[in-house]
């Protein structure tokens, strides 16, 4: 069993979905507190979702590309420039998600578990093959 863990910590997508979960719940707690404050709903995940994306730079590139993370300077500055293009590209597919649901009458909390789908989709995509790629 032991052995089993160590392998799976050693698989990206795996340290991903973890880096994902704990930048998620900043997302979501901080969603449902707007929510709760009475900030409509759109406002409210794109808020959450910025502040997801902190959470998830710091996750990410410091327990999941570790070995790909560019060293100080230009690079690194690009490499931050991509991220945060991705996590935009992330932000404007949930935000459109839970824009449409919540006009359309849908639950917005609802619309928000769809959303996170898809954004974590769209996102893995990009950080794995374009923010921090294996040897360039």
């Amino acid at each position: 069993m032991l052995a089993l863990v160590n392998r799976m910590r050693d698989v990206v997508l795996v340290r991903y979905l973890l880096a994902s979960v704990g930048a998620l719940a900043v997302d979501v707690g901080s969603f449902l507190a707007f929510l709760s404050a009475g900030i409509p709903a759109v406002l409210a995940s794109g808020i959450g979702y910025t502040l997801g994306i902190l959470a998830h730079w710091l996750l990410s590139s410091r327990t999941v590309f570790n070995g790909r993370v560019a060293e100080r300077g230009a690079e690194r500055t690009k490499q931050k420039a991509l991220f945060v293009g991705s996590a935009l590209a992330g932000l404007a597919l949930t935000t459109a998600i839970v824009g449409a649901a919540d006009v359309s009458g849908f639950d917005p909390r609802i619309a928000k578990l769809v959303a996170i789908g898809a954004s974590f989709a769209l996102t893995w995509l990009l950080r794995s093959r374009v923010v921090f790629r294996a040897g360039d």
